[in-house]
């Protein structure tokens, strides 16, 4: 049994190198060091979604468990999912106990320091004011003060004027929708005001029938949906494009218009929702620390450096009987979680669940390829401070993490890091960059900045500009899971058909698709399919 695809998930390398090149990130307005820390947005907290997350994490702590309800609970991935999931059972009462196969926690934003002390992340990770679970953690936590957000706007990169950058910028208390109207129409650098009325008949029905709406487009991409309501290209080269590469490292040709939709529709009804914060650090010490701390607090248990060799089940029933652990240990619980990668859980699928249609549908669903870089330089980049979308054909959105986050906050040097998608043929590249070598990678990604920012990057840059210190490439073969359309029919409930067995995960059945807030979200709903099944509610659909 391989189970070398269960340790490693994710490649890493680096490269220490003195590549010379300029790279200057804005005009001279911008900002280029660490500006004051804003609060939280007050109106997140005063949102629907907001009181309904808050009354979820609510019933768990007053969940009625008793001594002949607890329930002893492996969850197997120590991801945001799997994290969450023992976070709020321990609320509720239960014993649960995370088995993480690699050394590190936080599964797709995990992070590990180099020989250097610097950390390697996995990927950009930003928040949204529209993630409401996420942010209830954080509340629960008592962590809002690690989030630095920054002011409400949108950045994108101007191809056709290299060096300059143009904004969606939301004006402070105007309430939803209208303060995201404002900040489309007084933009006049990206679409005109014909390009913005021709948007109109494809994204009323959002507004006025909301998620049945979303849901029926689920089967047309992007630029399927356009051509339907007649959008002009444009909108798809000016918009969408940096969208679908942001929301899942895939062109709008192969995306699902319900990725789209569903962001656009939590951005236009939330006044605070596309407002975005960086955490101050790395994800490990910063975010899944204070979980593991809460869940042993009361009595469950995080175990890393655990992979699962199988699921063992009863031949009769198909119940779980016990987990092998990769060293021949034998884990054996009440209720079993799986919150691992789609494509690890169906790996590990026992031969006896197999015809079932609820395990025959993860075969439609695969997570998609993606490239995280981090380059260091050997002087300060003039920078803006916040998420940037690149509008580029190999690069999706980056941020100088020097001007944006505290861990890495530096007046003399910066690091840029930056999204490498689509990073195979099949969600859009050109080629397959995974299969590329570090030196192929960087070198594309400093000449697609050579070509965005002409007057800034390259050869003829006066002095020979900036030197690369250090640069990184984290492959991730499989991470969220590729939204082409048609997808959100297969994906799984919370509740299996295995009476002691349940599945979390962003891939898995929620309203936030593959998210930081989905993994959340879909580890709060296997904990109340848990505490349902141990309490003797009635199940949810299967």
């Amino acid at each position: 049994m391989k189970i070398l695809p269960l340790l490693l998930p994710f490649a890493a390398s680096g490269r220490h190198a003195a590549s010379a090149f300029s790279l200057r990130m804005a005009s001279d307005s911008t900002v280029t060091t660490q500006s004051a820390r804003l609060p939280t947005p007050s109106r997140i907290k005063k949102t629907q979604n907001w009181r309904e997350a808050a009354a979820l994490s609510s019933q768990f702590r007053h969940e009625p468990t008793t001594a002949s309800t607890k329930k002893k609970v492996a969850i197997i991935g120590g991801g945001l999912s799997g994290l969450a999931c023992a976070k709020y059972l321990a609320d509720a009462g239960h014993a649960p106990t995370v088995y993480e196969a690699r050394g590190v926690l936080g599964g797709k934003v995990s992070a590990w320091q180099d020989d250097d002390g610097d950390w390697i992340e996995t990927g950009l990770h930003i928040f949204f004011g529209a993630y409401p679970h996420m942010m209830n953690l954080f509340e629960e936590l008592e962590i809002e003060e690690r989030l630095q957000w920054k002011e409400h706007r949108m950045t994108f990169a101007m191809q056709e004027l290299p060096g300059r950058f143009t904004s969606f910028e939301f004006p402070a208390g105007v309430p939803a929708p209208f303060n995201m109207a404002a900040a489309i129409l007084t933009n006049t650098e990206m679409l005109t005001l014909e390009e913005k009325l021709r948007m109109v008949p494809g994204l009323l029905p959002m507004l006025l029938e909301g998620q049945s709406f979303i849901d029926a487009q689920d089967e047309l991409s992007v630029v399927e949906f356009m051509k339907k309501y007649g959008m002009p290209e444009r909108i798809n080269e000016e918009i969408f494009v940096a969208m679908g590469k942001a929301l899942d490292f895939t062109d709008p040709d192969k995306l699902s218009m319900s990725v789209i939709l569903t962001a656009m529709n939590r951005f236009i009804n939330e006044a605070d929702g596309s407002q975005t914060a960086f955490l101050d650090g790395n994800q490990p010490e910063r975010l899944c620390q204070p979980l593991v701390e809460h869940i042993t607090a009361r009595g469950g248990a995080v175990r890393t450096g655990t992979p699962i060799a199988s699921i063992e089940v009863d031949p009769a029933d198909g119940a779980v009987t016990r987990l092998l652990l990769a060293d021949g240990t034998a884990v054996e619980a009440d209720v079993y979680v799986s919150a691992m990668p789609v494509d690890v859980l169906k790996r590990l699928i026992p031969a006896r669940w197999s015809p079932l249609p609820y395990f025959r549908q993860l075969a439609e669903l695969e997570g998609i390829p993606v490239l995280n870089l981090q380059l260091w330089f050997d002087r300060k980049l003039r920078s803006v401070d916040g998420l940037c979308f690149s509008r580029s054909p190999l690069l999706s959105v980056y941020a100088d993490m020097s001007t944006c986050c505290a861990e890495h906050a530096s007046d003399t040097r910066s690091m840029l890091e930056l999204v490498f998608a689509p990073a195979t043929e099949a969600v859009g590249a050109d080629r397959n960059w995974l299969a590329a070598s570090d030196e192929e990678i960087v070198d594309a990604t400093l000449g697609e900045l050579e070509r965005l920012f002409p007057t800034e990057i390259g050869p003829e840059v006066p002095g020979g500009g900036a030197q690369v210190l250090k640069s990184t490439v984290v492959r991730v073969p499989r991470s969220v899971y590729a939204t082409t359309p048609g997808r959100n029919k297969f994906r799984p409930g919370q509740a299996s058909p295995i009476p002691n067995f349940f599945v979390a995960g962003d891939f898995a059945a929620q309203k936030y698709l593959g998210s930081m807030e989905g993994a959340v979200l879909s580890g709060k709903l296997a904990t109340k399919a848990v505490c349902d099944a141990a309490a003797g509610r009635k199940r949810g659909e299967v």
